[in-house]
């Protein structure tokens, strides 16, 4: 039992000289958030190309055969052509005549599409 002692006595000896060292730390920075570092260059954005100007187009643009060529052949008519005719022919919706009537004939070949409502129902032509 004595060498137990000992051994404590020598190991609560020990212990004060592990207590007199320090620390080895830097110094304390300042409680802020970190700078983010910046990048060597920024981005920038993708360089549009140039428009080109519309081209536009005057009757006969539709390819032959196609729904707008039918449509097309059938408002140059002499008496134009009605909404059913123009949906029988290309199997369209009356909505669907309509909108390619005003949007495609009208604003993208630029011409003139008269409408006459005769007897409840809608006739359209074109000038040839």
């Amino acid at each position: 039992m004595i060498a137990i002692a000992e051994q404590t006595e020598t190991a609560a000896s020990a212990a004060p000289e592990k207590a007199t060292k320090t620390a080895r730390v830097g110094k304390k920075g300042a409680n802020v958030a970190p700078k983010n570092k910046k990048s060597g260059k920024k981005a920038t954005p993708a360089k549009k190309a140039p428009k080109e100007p519309k081209r536009e187009k005057k009757g006969g643009a539709a390819r032959d055969g196609s729904k707008a060529a039918k449509i097309l052949e059938l408002l140059q008519c002499p008496g134009g052509a009605t909404s059913k005719e123009l949906m029988k022919a290309t199997g369209w919706q009356a909505h669907s005549v309509r909108g390619f009537l005003s949007g495609t004939i009208g604003k993208k070949m630029g011409l003139a599409v008269t409408s006459k409502g005769e007897d409840g129902e809608r006739n359209y032509s074109i000038k040839p």
